[in-house]
């Protein structure tokens, strides 16, 4: 399975509307295995990440107000990308591991992006 990363907004009830995206858009915020693997492991949390990390116990739901903290944990992670690569867990070669790292930091950071331009939430489930 794979985590999903979606934008959504609250409605004045106070539920979440996850926004509707083409079938075409990859989603994907990683294995569900990276949710103590990549984004929960020790060593992302040592950078000090506290978002992402989130995951490791439960779905992460990043509030409005929360998201450029979003932004700027994504922005972290990926000025030390090769350093996550190496330090975390991983089932292939660094470089692919680097790779699938840097895509799914791509597809939350533009999510967090749409969210911020609508004043909405990134869930990631």
């Amino acid at each position: 399975m794979s985590l999903l990363v979606e934008v959504f907004v609250r409605e004045p009830d106070g539920k979440i509307r996850i926004l509707d995206v083409p079938d075409d858009v990859y989603r994907s915020g990683g294995f569900e295995s990276w949710r103590t693997t990549v984004w929960g492991h020790e060593f992302v949390r040592g950078l000090g990440a506290r978002l992402l990390p989130l995951l490791a116990e439960d779905d992460l739901y990043v509030e409005a107000v929360d998201v450029p903290e979003l932004l700027r944990e994504v922005a972290l992670l990926r000025t030390r990308l090769d350093a996550v690569a190496h330090g975390t867990d991983r089932p292939r070669t660094v470089e692919e591991h680097r790779h699938q790292i840097d895509t799914r930091l791509r597809i939350i950071e533009e999510s967090a992006h749409k969210a911020l331009a609508i004043g909405g939430g990134v869930l990631i489930w």
